[in-house]
C-alpha cells in the first residue's frame, strides 16, 4: 500500500516549490477540460504533450515538450522533477 500523505506533511518536505513534469496525450487533455473551457482549444488526440503538476497532483500547465515543461518550472522558481 503507498502511503498517503497531506499537504502539510509534503510542504514540511518542501514539497510546494516542488513540482513533476509527465507525458500526457492530447486526448487526456480532451476529456480533462470542462467543456466551457475547450472552447477554442485544438489538441490532436494523438498527440504526446507534458504536463507540469505540483506535488498534490493539480496540473498546473501543459506544453508540447519536455524541455519547455522543465523551463517553464524553473522561470516560475519551482524544482521540477520527471516521473514516468
Amino acid at each position: 500500500m503507498t502511503p498517503f500523505m497531506s499537504k502539510k506533511e509534503l510542504a514540511a518536505l518542501g514539497a510546494p516549490d516542488l513540482v513533476y513534469v509527465r507525458e500526457i496525450s492530447g486526448a487526456e487533455i480532451i476529456a480533462s477540460t470542462p467543456v466551457a473551457a475547450a472552447k477554442g482549444l485544438k489538441v490532436d488526440p494523438d498527440q504526446t504533450l507534458y504536463a507540469v503538476h505540483s506535488a498534490d497532483g493539480e496540473r498546473l500547465a501543459v506544453v508540447t515538450d519536455r524541455e519547455t515543461a522543465f523551463a517553464a518550472a524553473v522561470a516560475h522558481e519551482l524544482e521540477p522533477v520527471s516521473v514516468h
